[in-house]
């Protein structure tokens, strides 16, 4: 059985990385950008998991795995957070634009 190169992790990684960077910088729509920032916190969960793969200690490959989780959390709670923000934007305007974030200031 034949091993992934570490480089071919990486590639996938800083390319999703890309794609979520670029949506957040261009979408208007507050549940897309939610997604492209899960989308980036994929892909440094991707680059933990490769790093931790290719360590030949299994405290290493175990540390790699505690970071992933802990990412996933931070992921869980931003999505709990925004959401509930989101939520609110839309009862009180009937409108999600990301032009009006401004509403908080209010």
């Amino acid at each position: 059985m034949e091993s992934v190169p570490l480089s071919a992790y990486l590639t996938l990684s800083a390319f999703l990385f890309a794609v979520g960077a670029v949506g957040v910088v261009i979408k208007r729509n507050p549940i897309v950008i939610f997604m492209c920032i899960e989308l980036m916190l994929n892909a440094a969960n991707l680059t933990f998991l490769a790093f931790a793969k290719h360590q030949p200690t299994l405290q290493a490959q175990v540390a790699g795995h505690v970071f992933v989780l802990f990412v996933i959390g931070v992921a869980a709670a931003e999505v709990a957070v925004g959401l509930g923000i989101i939520t609110v934007m839309f009862r009180l305007r009937e409108n999600i634009d990301i032009d009006q974030v401004n509403l908080m200031r209010e």
